[in-house]
């Protein structure tokens, strides 16, 4: 049931689904976006949707992975659940690639030659 028509029908779902879990120990899954359904800027409702609905105990959503709101909340979800041990694939999306002579890069590579490059001027 869309949010929009019954604004209990989160609750319900997240309710649904940890009985699901608890009692029947079975897995679940839901179309993610029919929560959604009829109102603006779906993806902001669907992200944090399926965050909480994980915490509960879905299993499985039929759901666009490409977008970054979605894409973002479930990975968010996995770290806080434990399902990405040492947040290795958060920190693999989200890390940013030094730039070159900043801290953890070297700046003096070695030539090809063997030779050390000359070290960078600075200011």
């Amino acid at each position: 049931m869309p949010i929009g028509a019954m604004r209990n029908a989160g609750r319900q779902v997240f309710h649904i689904v940890r009985r699901l879990r608890d009692e029947l120990n079975v897995n679940s899954s839901c179309g993610a976006s029919n929560v959604s359904f009829g109102l603006p800027n779906r993806e902001g409702i669907n992200g944090p949707f399926l965050a909480m609905a994980m915490a509960s105990g879905l299993t499985s959503a039929i759901t666009n992975p490409l977008m970054p709101e979605v894409r973002a909340a479930i990975m968010a979800a996995d770290v806080l659940n434990g399902n990405d041990p040492d947040a290795a694939r958060w920190i693999r999306e989200h890390r940013a690639a030094p730039v070159e002579g900043v801290q953890g890069r070297r700046v003096n590579r070695r030539a090809r030659g063997g030779a050390a490059s000359p070290p960078a001027e600075t200011g």
